[in-house]
Formats: structure tokens, sequence, C-alpha cells
């Protein structure tokens, strides 16, 4: 694991689960991303099978479970 990846790793929680601004960042709120890709391309790949699938929990709250996100950081690159 790189450098990058174990910062990453250390800003994540143990166990939980994040939304999706948390993942891909929001300049907004000052939160940086972890995964730096546009909202577009996170719900392709969310299609297509490259990133994890969704907890939805309510109609308007979606997310995501971090031991997911972890393995999607640690995991070579496709």
């Amino acid at each position: 694991m790189d450098k990058e990846q174990q910062a990453v790793g250390s800003i994540l929680p143990e166990t939980g689960l994040l939304r999706l601004s948390q993942i891909l960042g929001d300049k907004k709120k000052g939160i940086p991303p972890i995964i730096p890709i546009s909202k577009s391309s996170w719900w392709a790949g969310v299609k297509t099978g490259r990133y994890p699938k969704p907890v939805k929990l309510s109609d308007r709250c979606t997310c995501w479970r971090v031991d997911e996100i972890r393995s999607l950081i640690t995991r070579p690159s496709q």
C-alpha cells in the first residue's frame, strides 16, 4: 500500500457507511475526495460493477459500506 492509500485509509472510519459527498468530496463543504472522479463516472461504475453497490437508507439517502470502499482503494488498478 502506498502512502496515499495509507493516508486515505486513516481518514476512513473502521466501520459504518459513507455518503457520496464523503467519497467524491465536496468543495463547498471542504471535504477532500477519497476517489477523485465525477458523480456521473461514479454512477456509471456502480452500474457496470466497477464500484460497490449502494445501500439505500431512504428515498433521499444512499450510502456505501466503509469496508467496500477500503477494498476498492486497496485493490490493484484495473
